[in-house]
């Protein structure tokens, strides 16, 4: 599948992260869908500070989107290093095993040099190196971090909200 990787975390209950896969040939559509959900005056979708209502209003947009989530989640890990560190393998080798062009991480500006030195080091591995860009972008940058941004919210949430995108959700990895 040659697809877009967009990847979020929550750190709420222990890292949680959420891997959104879009199919190249939907990105333009999906970028369209989740730009008309940005307000008047608001630079991005943060989930977290949106009103339940308005949760409702995106998560169902999101819905209609031919996209599929991977949740990674890493809560077993005893320190926040370790954690990160798994998720980041375990996306570059999931995203090289779906055959995926790009992988977009919401940049954390305090894990930005490590993350960017694991990245290099597994696309490498994975022998994707020149098949695979790697890019680590604010989420104002990029729309469509706004869907894992509200997937991860709403597993680690737990009850209504976690059963509200269960659809979107192909696979929940431990690792």
């Amino acid at each position: 599948m040659t697809a877009h990787v967009f990847v979020d975390e929550t750190k709420e209950r222990g890292l949680i992260v959420a891997a959104v896969v879009v199919p190249v040939a939907d990105l333009a559509a999906a970028r369209r869908a989740t730009r008309d959900l940005i307000l008047p005056g608001q630079r991005r979708i943060h989930f977290h500070k949106e009103r339940d209502d308005r949760r409702r209003q995106i998560i169902d947009r999101f819905l209609a989107l031919p996209a599929h989530v991977v949740i990674f989640d890493a809560k077993a890990h005893r320190n926040a290093r370790g954690a990160r560190e798994a998720c980041i393998v375990s996306l570059v080798e999931h995203s090289a095993k779906i055959g995926a062009v790009r992988l977009v991480l919401e940049r954390d500006d305090s894990t930005f040099r490590a993350d960017q030195r694991l990245l290099f080091e597994q696309v490498r591995k994975c022998g994707v190196d020149g098949a695979l860009r790697y890019d680590q972008l604010r989420a104002h940058e990029e729309c469509l971090l706004a869907i894992p941004d509200a997937v991860a919210w709403c597993w680690a949430k737990g009850g209504r909200w976690k059963d509200s995108i269960r659809r979107m959700i192909s696979e929940s990895r431990p690792i």
